[in-house]
């Protein structure tokens, strides 16, 4: 499988069609460049993320640095758009049976009774909005081990933000023996629901997606994108320049 090392984690480097064909099981996680300054300071986030199978682009601007390597990613996917191509992808394929966990009251159910309505049948057959902060509650993260269990879903799409939905699935996943793709795909459920636009074509085509979601949600992410994800560049010249380090390597 081909690779592009961009810091300190390895991403595939694959085209859509090639990733939906050969994706049959596994952990996918979708990094940005919120990820991968994270992924400098957060030790269980690199583990988590160590322990992934799919790790595709989710980043136009990744997607160009690549070009500062010997290797270049071969196309970038956004999770918001895998979802959307993995369902219609198997539309017609009755065993994928899809669960969603994430969003605010009632925006999970949303978002499922769209997508069936879209493929005018049931493939998502269960959906769970979790409380604020479950994540540190285990009785509340068993009992939606159960939910999902029980719902004999075989595709989980989570979408609770990085770094929450990766630690999850990676500490949840042994328990949930029915499912065989785990997928950590952030806003994805709430642009299903409609509960957020996602941004023009145009503004993913030219790689500023990450722009119109400030514009729309300024207050939450202007120090994200304007503060916290600056250092992906300095980091990016290290490793250009052979002088970056993985923060985690010898631990």
């Amino acid at each position: 499988m081909n690779f592009v090392s961009i810091l300190n984690i390895k991403i595939n480097s694959i085209y859509l069609n090639d990733l939906l064909r050969k994706m049959k099981e596994g952990v996918v996680f979708t990094p940005n460049l919120d990820h991968l300054v994270k992924l400098q300071k957060d030790e269980e986030f690199y583990n988590a993320y160590k322990k992934a199978d799919w790790i595709i682009c989710d980043s136009k601007i990744m997607y160009f640095f690549s070009n500062f390597f010997n290797k270049k990613i071969k196309e970038t996917i956004p999770g918001s758009s895998l979802l959307p191509e993995f369902y219609y992808y198997h539309k017609n394929n009755e065993n994928v049976k899809i669960f969603l966990l994430g969003a605010t009251e009632g925006v999970a159910e949303m978002a499922k009774n769209k997508i069936n309505s879209k493929l005018n049948r049931t493939m998502i057959i269960g959906c769970h909005s979790p409380t604020f902060g479950f994540e540190k509650n285990e009785e509340e993260c068993g009992k939606i081990v159960n939910i999902i269990n029980n719902s004999k879903a075989n595709v989980l799409v989570v979408g609770l933000g990085a770094p929450k939905q990766e630690k999850w699935i990676v500490k949840y996943k042994d328990k949930l023996p029915k499912v065989k793709i785990f997928m950590a795909l952030g806003a994805t459920i709430d642009f299903e629901a409609g509960n957020i636009t996602r941004a023009p074509k145009v503004f993913q085509f030219v790689g500023l997606e990450w722009f119109y979601r400030l514009i729309k949600e300024p207050r939450r992410l202007w120090k994200r994108y304007l503060i916290d994800d600056m250092s992906f560049f300095y980091l990016i010249i290290k490793q250009k320049l052979g002088i970056y380090k993985n923060p985690f390597k010898n631990h």
